[in-house]
């Protein structure tokens, strides 16, 4: 028996609360990872944005595929599945345990180590279906079955947390209901001048990218202005940095792929665009991701907002703004994603990247809930 996370969003919290509980489902690609769930084994469950662990669900059987809406009315992409018993579940927040609570974060080998003000710990709560510590089960295990006791300990939500749970949502012209996310203006996102070592920081994700692509066998593109920096950090081999977009767009899409930060692309097809954005403005990558998909709907890649653990929500907040679920393609939220630095640095480090495909980095992406 082993423990695995089972990351819930607010909503799918309260359509999981509203239901028989006996069935938890997951992306399509987690098909691979769903793969690897034996009978027996625990889902830990997690809800974001809030932050708090509130249930346990042991699996049943082997995992089945469904696309019958359960977690969403309609268009539920949670289509991979299994049955489960609910051994815990906490359907009020106040209840559930928040990760910040001492007695949570002092023990978990994912946070111990760690300040609670930064970002750094959130690696591990990336996807569903991470397997986790046996230790860290056990004990979360033991106090989910405190929780559910007699005497549950409270947890107010913080104004904080009420502010994420409020939810927006919007009605598209093919009449479909999207979630938006109007973000609150910070200092933080004011353009200030850029420093020196941010410019060399982000050459250094971009030359990272490239070589991951490199690495797996795709040709790679960099914006022409970039690539005297770039190249100080990598150096490819012949004929895998094109001189020309093998593309057959009009200009004005050209133009528009040509300033994106890494296109990795295979035989005339793009594969995939990512966009670093390390300095305090955050808009220009996620807004040439979006005039990309604007100028083609029918363009089939998957886009990736690269930045700090730090920019994390803020990006994630951007992606979901009510602008960008007005593309004829719809939203800009499912096909554009984020990862981390950190998440790029532990994907550079796979061993055997050269007999792996693109899709390997999607166990590496984290998305708008």
């Amino acid at each position: 028996m082993a423990y695995f996370l089972d990351l819930f969003s607010p909503e799918t919290h309260k359509a999981f609360t509203s239901s028989n509980r006996d069935v938890s489902g997951f992306r399509i690609r987690q098909r691979q990872a769903a793969e690897r769930i034996q009978k027996g084994d625990k889902l830990v469950c997690y809800v974001t944005k809030i932050s708090r662990w509130v249930g346990l669900l042991q699996v049943v059987d082997a995992y089945f595929e469904d696309a019958t809406p359960l977690f969403y009315p309609k268009d539920d992409p949670f289509v991979i599945r299994f049955h489960v018993n609910p051994i815990v579940w906490i359907g009020e927040f106040n209840r559930a345990l928040p990760i910040h609570d001492q007695e949570v974060w002092k023990t978990l080998s994912t946070t111990r180590d760690y300040p609670p003000q930064g970002k750094t710990w959130t690696g591990p709560f990336r996807a569903s279906l991470n397997r986790m510590i046996d230790e860290d089960g056990e004990f979360l295990e033991k106090l989910l079955h405190r929780q559910s006791g007699a005497n549950p300990k409270e947890f107010p939500l913080t104004e904080a947390d009420t502010r994420l749970l409020k939810r927006h949502t919007i009605r598209r012209e093919d009449q479909k209901e999207v979630e938006v996310v109007v973000p609150v203006d910070e200092d933080e996102d004011v353009d200030e001048p850029i420093a020196a070592d941010d410019k060399a920081e982000s050459k250094k994700m971009q030359a990272l990218i490239a070589q991951i692509g490199e690495r797996m066998g795709l040709k790679v593109w960099l914006p022409r202005a970039d690539r005297g920096r770039v190249l100080q950090h990598w150096k490819p081999e012949a004929d895998v940095l094109l001189d020309e977009l093998p593309l057959n767009y009009d200009e004005v899409t050209i133009k528009t792929i040509e300033q994106i930060d890494v296109i990795w692309l295979k035989r005339r097809s793009i594969v995939r665009a990512f966009e670093v954005e390390h300095t305090t403005a955050i808009h220009s990558g996620i807004l040439r991701m979006a005039d990309l998909m604007a100028l083609q709907p029918n363009l089939d890649i998957r886009a990736h907002i690269v930045a700090p653990i730090e920019r994390k929500d803020r990006v994630l907040q951007e992606i979901a703004r009510p602008v960008f679920t007005l593309l004829e393609k719809g939203p800009l939220s499912n096909s554009c994603t984020y990862i981390s630095y950190d998440s790029l640095k532990e994907l550079a480090s796979e061993k055997h990247l050269e007999h792996m495909t693109d899709s390997v980095v999607d166990e590496f992406i984290e998305e708008v809930d």
